[in-house]
Parts: structure tokens; C-alpha cells; sequence
């Protein structure tokens, strides 16, 4: 009984990290403009949209496929890891967390 409940526990732990991260990483990947994939030298942007969005499909509707679930999570890992940084840097967003949107904060120097 106490590890049918540890084990619900855990399926759904895992599917709401599964399914967050999903969601993230297709909402990210939706929001940036088809030239900067491009310009940054990986996979399109339909591409990206589709891979992600086939996960999200299969992290909402077919929970109990775990290879795929892993699949799915790895690919949205390396978009996340990879295609982002890249695709903000060619947008211009690689700055320090300090930079405002004229340039660096320099503290009133």
C-alpha cells in the first residue's frame, strides 16, 4: 500500500516535470522569429515546433509510453541547452543580468 502511493507520487512528479518542461521549451521555441534559427546556424523553426509539439502531444495524452517520454525529454533538453542559447545570442539577448535595455547598468559611475 505505501509503495502504491509512493509510486503514484512519482508518476505524477515525474509527469508534471515531463509536461512543465514540455510546455516551456514549445512555448519558447514558438515565441522566437523564423530568421534566427537561420541565423543561427540550427534546424528550423517548424522543425523544432513540431519535434516539441509531438512530445507535449505525447507527455498530455500518452503518459504510460515512457521510452518516449524520455525521447521527448532529450530533445526538448537539447533545445533548450543548444537551440536557445544560440538563438538568443543571435537575437542580441546574451547579455549580463545587470545589462538594462540601453546597455549596461554601471551602478551611477
Amino acid at each position: 500500500m505505501l509503495m502504491d502511493r509512493f509510486d503514484n507520487t512519482l508518476n505524477l512528479l515525474m509527469f508534471l516535470v515531463f509536461t512543465g518542461f514540455a510546455v516551456a521549451s514549445f512555448v519558447i521555441a514558438a515565441m522566437v522569429r523564423e530568421d534566427a534559427y537561420r541565423a543561427a546556424d540550427k534546424q528550423t523553426k517548424k522543425f523544432w515546433l513540431i519535434l516539441l509539439g509531438v512530445n507535449l502531444a505525447l507527455n498530455l495524452f500518452l503518459p504510460g509510453l515512457l521510452f518516449l517520454l524520455i525521447a521527448g525529454l532529450i530533445a526538448a533538453i537539447v533545445f533548450m541547452v543548444d537551440v536557445r542559447p544560440a538563438l538568443k545570442q543571435v537575437m542580441g539577448g546574451g547579455g549580463s543580468s545587470s545589462d538594462g535595455p540601453y546597455g549596461p547598468y554601471n551602478g551611477g559611475r
